[in-house]
């Protein structure tokens, strides 16, 4: 009895059960870009949900594999999966399947997300980040490369989008990073760059220590105050790329909401309350109905 139609079958069921298990971890772990994805058209969002999944598994690297060794060890598995080494064992693991299967649909190749891995190391160590230009490094690599990929998914936005990438990417981070602080410090990890710090006279020690000094909240102004400038890049080139990458860009409309509150009097770097669910729901559906409004600061 020929065994392929069978076959063909199991491949389709394991397609679509590796799919599932990347929404459900970026619905649970990501919301935002969960939320964001569902505005593309059902043919791209797979393949977003596995690009989301993979930068999901990254970040996570630290969490879980708890010393820097062993966390080499996962991000060079992912490296030698993008260069096409570990084809085997990516089969088999749902969130690197689904990624090299969206990749190929979408004629994107692997080793554009190389040096996003290569970028996570940073995150292994507690070598603080030394400088803004570091830290925009940092971002570029990770979040603004992970948006070009994203975006190719879409069929791509040409040359004029370079500055919108960079803009949202950087923005992006800084906003990941006020957000996490107490969970980045309790461990004893950086990101705030050491020349910002330097620059008001932060004593890493008190910080460490989770005293936020005045010095402290002005080093992270600076930070709200680059990240505007960032975010005021970006929405310049709007008009110049295509509408249909626009459901990749969506999450950015909570950078804004989420540092004004941080303006405030009474802030605490180590207490940041995070936007409800429900209102982070709306803004982005009211940014999908008025794109203006993703780069709002």
């Amino acid at each position: 009895m020929d065994a392929r139609p069978k076959a063909g079958h199991d491949d389709g069921e394991m397609m679509r059960s590796n799919s599932d298990h990347c929404t459900e971890l970026v619905r649970e772990a990501d919301r935002d870009r969960y939320l964001a994805t569902l505005f593309a058209p059902e043919d791209k969002r797979a393949a977003l949900f596995a690009l989301y999944a993979f930068s999901i598994e990254l970040i996570r690297v630290r969490d879980v594999a708890r010393e820097p060794m062993p966390g080499e060890i996962r991000l060079q598995w992912w490296r030698e999966v993008l260069e096409g080494k570990r084809d085997g064992e990516a089969a088999a693991h749902p969130v690197a399947s689904a990624l090299m299967d969206g990749l190929k649909r979408h004629g994107i190749v692997p080793d554009r997300l190389t040096g996003i891995v290569d970028a996570h190391q940073f995150d292994l160590y507690d070598e603080p980040m030394g400088t803004l230009d570091d830290l925009d490094n940092y971002a570029v690599m990770t979040q603004s490369a992970l948006l070009d990929v994203a975006i190719a998914m879409f069929g791509g936005a040409g040359p004029d989008a370079m500055m919108l990438l960079r803009g949202a990417g950087i923005a992006a981070t800084v906003t990941w990073i006020l957000t996490n602080l107490a969970r980045h410090v309790s461990r004893r990890q950086m990101f705030v760059p050491l020349e910002v710090l330097e620059r008001h006279k932060v004593d890493l020690g008190e910080v460490y220590a989770g005293k936020a000094t005045d010095a402290f909240k002005a080093a992270l102004a600076e930070l709200r105050r680059h990240a505007r400038r960032q975010m005021n890049a970006a929405r310049a080139e709007v008009p110049h790329v295509p509408q249909a990458i626009l459901p990749a860009l969506l999450p950015v409309a909570l950078i804004g909401p989420t540092l004004r509150p941080m303006d405030r009097r009474g802030y605490e770097p180590f207490d940041v309350m995070p936007l409800s669910r429900l209102r982070r729901q709306w803004l982005i559906w009211r940014a999908s109905r008025k794109p203006a409004r993703i780069f709002e600061s």
